[in-house]
C-alpha cells in the first residue's frame, strides 16, 4: 500500500508537470521575440554515441540553422539519467539549458532509486520526439535460435542479460521478461549501450534487449542471433525480425520514448519556440533519414498526448518494479 501511495503522489506530480506544457492550459505569456539570443546547451543524460545523443546532436544542428543561434551538446551520463536531469532541473528556467533523454529517467527511476536528486515537478516536457523498440539478441555460441529456445532455457537456469546501466531500457526489458514470461534472468549493467552489445557479441553474457543499430552489425556477421524486436511494429532496419507480439508474447512489448525537457518555470513562449523549431526539424528529409538509421519512429507529442504516454508507461512500470523487485544497485 505504501508503494501504491508513493506511485499516486509521483504520478500526480508528473501529470501536473506534463499538463503545464499543454497549449490549452498554458499561462498567457508575451511572445519572446529575442529567444534565443545566446548559446543554447542541450544536455544529453546518457553516454555519447547512443540514440539519444545522436538525436540531440542532429537537433542542435537543425535548430542552429533555423534559429540562427549556437546550439551545443553536453553529455552528463550517470545514475540512469538522473545526473543530467538534475543538472537541467537546477539550471535557470530560461530555455538555454535543455534536457535530451529518454522516458525511463521519469517513468522508472523514481521507483528504483531510494532517493532522487530532483522532483518530477522540477521539469516539464517540451516534446516526445520519437520512440523505438529494442532488439532481443543472443550470443551465437549459445545456440538460442528463437524466443522459444531462450524462454525454455531461462525456465530451467538463470541467463545473463546485459544493459546500458541500472534503470536503462535494457534493464527494464530484462525485468519485463522476468515478470511476463516467468523466467530467470540476471541483469548485468554496463556503462553504455556499446559495451552492453559487446558483452553479448563476445559471449560474456547470454543475451540482451538493446538498441537495434548497435546490434545489427554483429547480427550480420553472425556473432549475434536476432530473435525479436520489442516494438509494436517491425523495425525498418531489420524487417525480417518478428515483433514479440507476432510471436505470441505481446506482454514483452517495450518502446523507449526520446524526450526533451526544460525546468518547469520556463516561459511557455520559449517552450513553444522550441516545439515549433523541433517539429519543423523532424520533418526535414535529412532528419527523417537520421531517425530511420537510428531505428526511431516519429512521435512529435506535446501537451495532453505526451501526458497520456507518460501516464501509461509510469503505471505499467511501477507495477513491474513492484512485482520483480527491480533495483538500481
Amino acid at each position: 500500500m505504501m508503494f501504491l501511495s508513493n506511485l499516486s503522489k509521483h504520478w500526480l506530480s508528473l501529470c501536473a508537470v506534463v499538463m503545464m506544457a499543454s497549449p490549452a492550459m498554458a499561462q498567457v505569456v508575451s511572445p519572446t521575440t529575442t529567444y534565443p539570443n545566446k548559446t543554447v546547451r542541450f544536455v544529453s543524460n546518457f553516454a555519447p554515441g547512443g540514440p539519444a545523443d545522436v538525436l540531440a546532436r542532429s537537433m542542435a544542428d537543425a535548430l542552429q540553422s533555423s534559429l540562427k543561434q549556437t546550439f551545443i551538446v553536453e553529455n552528463k551520463p550517470g545514475a540512469g539519467g538522473n545526473l543530467g536531469a538534475d543538472m537541467v532541473a537546477k539550471s535557470a528556467a530560461d530555455g538555454y539549458t535543455v534536457l535530451f533523454g529518454i522516458d525511463t529517467t521519469f517513468t522508472v527511476n523514481p521507483f528504483i532509486y531510494k532517493t532522487m536528486p530532483f522532483k518530477p515537478t522540477d521539469l516539464k516536457p517540451v516534446m516526445v520526439l520519437a520512440s523505438s523498440g529494442l532488439l532481443v539478441g543472443t550470443y551465437s555460441g549459445k545456440q538460442f535460435k528463437s524466443m522459444k529456445d531462450l524462454i525454455s532455457a531461462a525456465k530451467t537456469k538463470t541467463l545473463n542479460f546485459s544493459s546500458a546501466g541500472n534503470g536503462s531500457p535494457g534493464h527494464l526489458a530484462a525485468e519485463i521478461f522476468t515478470d511476463a514470461a516467468d523466467i530467470k534472468i540476471q541483469h548485468v549493467p554496463y556503462k553504455g549501450n556499446t559495451p552492453a552489445v559487446t558483452a553479448v557479441m563476445s559471449g560474456e553474457v547470454d543475451a540482451g534487449a538493446l538498441a537495434t543499430p548497435g546490434m545489427l552489425p554483429h547480427v550480420k556477421t553472425g556473432r549475434i542471433n536476432a530473435l525479436a524486436v520489442t516494438s509494436r511494429k517491425r523495425s525498418k532496419l531489420a524487417p525480417d525480425v518478428p515483433t514479440v507480439a507476432e510471436l505470441g508474447l505481446k506482454d514483452l512489448e517495450l518502446e523507449v520514448l526520446y524526450v526533451v525537457m526544460v525546468p518547469s518555470a520556463t516561459p511557455d513562449a520559449v517552450v513553444q519556440t522550441l516545439q515549433n523549431a523541433m517539429r519543423n526539424a523532424l520533418n526535414q528529409p535529412d532528419i527523417k533519414t537520421r531517425l530511420l538509421n537510428l531505428d526511431l519512429a516519429y512521435e512529435g507529442l506535446t501537451g495532453k498526448a505526451a501526458h497520456t504516454r507518460f501516464q501509461e508507461l509510469t503505471i505499467r512500470y511501477a507495477r513491474i518494479v513492484q512485482s520483480t523487485g527491480m533495483e538500481s544497485e
